[in-house]
């Protein structure tokens, strides 16, 4: 990655972490679920509305590092209007981007190709990753929270 490409890439973070965008609770959510990692104590609840197979709102409540949070607000902007399956197919893509593993194609990732260089730090990939398994969980129906652990 060119240096200027990784500079574009550590603004849009910092950008997200210092302002996030879709921060705080739906009233009528469709769909919940919480996310925690405890080796730093980053927690986010993450709140849908789905209609018809579609994400129409997304947000995200609580506290994490700035990797976490700026994913969190990354990922609200990257899901909201798309259909379920779209919106897992970004998970998919997400993932693979954070861990090196081949990527399975699908929607364009955008912004988020700014944490293609957190796979150069294991310890990271919790943290670009915790809001979106809460969403997965969201969408998934699932009742405990999850863990990245």
């Amino acid at each position: 990655m060119s240096e200027e490409l990784d500079d574009l890439y550590q603004q849009v973070i910092m950008d997200h972490s210092k302002s996030p965008r879709n921060f705080g609770k739906i009233e009528g959510f469709t769909h919940h679920a919480e996310g925690y990692n405890p080796l730093c104590g980053d927690h986010f609840g993450v709140d849908l509305i789905l209609k018809d197979g579609v994400v129409v709102d997304v947000k995200f409540n609580g506290a994490g590092c700035a990797i976490s949070t700026s994913s969190a607000s990354l990922m609200t902007e990257a899901v909201r209007g798309r259909p379920t399956a779209e919106a897992e197919a970004l998970f998919e893509r997400m993932h693979a981007l954070v861990t090196d593993r081949p990527d399975p194609g699908g929607p364009d990732l955008g912004k988020l190709e700014a944490f293609a260089g957190v796979r150069n730090f294991p310890m990271r990939v919790k943290c670009a990753t915790l809001a979106w398994h809460a969403f997965h969980a969201a969408l998934n129906g699932a009742a405990e929270p999850v863990s990245t652990e």
